[in-house]
């Protein structure tokens, strides 16, 4: 059988069993993908940026976790990494949602054919905008990931699955005229959703804080664009 219809292909970095934060409104599981192709420098799991990591959690050991938990759990969420790197991802969200779970995902949108692929699949999406579209690779430093998020971004609001979109504030590189871009571009695909995150020094575990986390007027004039905004601190 080959990966991409067996779920045992799915490389799995890592397995958070219970959390109230990462589905809206309900308690869920996560697994983190391991891989992703963008160097984004906030990164705060750059040991799931390799395809091959240091340990490996097999999707069985997963599978038998949600076959207990299944009617206790609401969701299974998609993380990483990168979960739309894995031509796994459709068959352990299609094992995952037989069992009754709502699915997750989290992403940044590089791959937009495998999105396409999971859209049937997918109840909830938290959507990572690193920068303007045309400007992404000051973030993530791979050519052409701004036009396969904008994509992405596209598939999502046509297909109406509700989205979060988020973009990390990291001081120096997106400022307050750069987020305004974001807020509009977004705003004008369709999405209702969106939350501005404060990054953490990976190497420090610093907040970075900002200017645009000190400016309510600029915060609220944001927050009146959507029908759900979120200004979401480094805990």
């Amino acid at each position: 059988m080959s990966a991409d219809c067996d779920p045992a292909g799915l490389r799995v970095g890592g397995f958070l069993p219970f959390t109230m934060v990462d589905y809206p409104d309900a308690l869920a599981a996560i697994i983190f993908c391991q891989g992703c192709p963008l160097k984004c420098v906030y990164c705060h799991n750059p040991d799931l940026m390799p395809a091959c990591g240091r340990r490996r959690i097999e999707w069985r050991d997963i599978h038998k976790h949600l076959v207990r938990r299944a009617g206790l759990l609401d969701a299974l969420v998609f993380s990483g990494g990168e979960p739309l790197m894995q031509s796994a991802l459709p068959a352990a969200m299609s094992a995952a949602k037989k069992l009754g779970y709502k699915i997750g995902l989290h992403t940044s949108g590089i791959a937009p054919e495998r999105l396409r692929e999971v859209l049937p699949l997918l109840d909830w999406v938290g959507f990572d905008v690193k920068a303007p579209f045309d400007r992404y690779e000051t973030i993530t430093g791979v050519a052409g990931s701004g036009e396969k998020a904008r994509q992405s971004l596209t598939l999502l609001a046509a297909a109406e699955i509700p989205t979060e979109v988020r973009t990390t504030i990291w001081p120096g590189h997106v400022d307050t005229n750069e987020l305004r871009e974001i807020t509009s571009d977004v705003k004008q695909m369709g999405i209702q959703s969106f939350a501005v995150q404060e990054a953490r020094d990976p190497l420090t575990s610093i907040p970075k804080g900002g200017e645009i986390f000190d400016d309510p007027v600029l915060l609220s004039a944001f927050a009146g664009k959507f029908a759900d905004f979120t200004l979401r601190r480094a805990a």
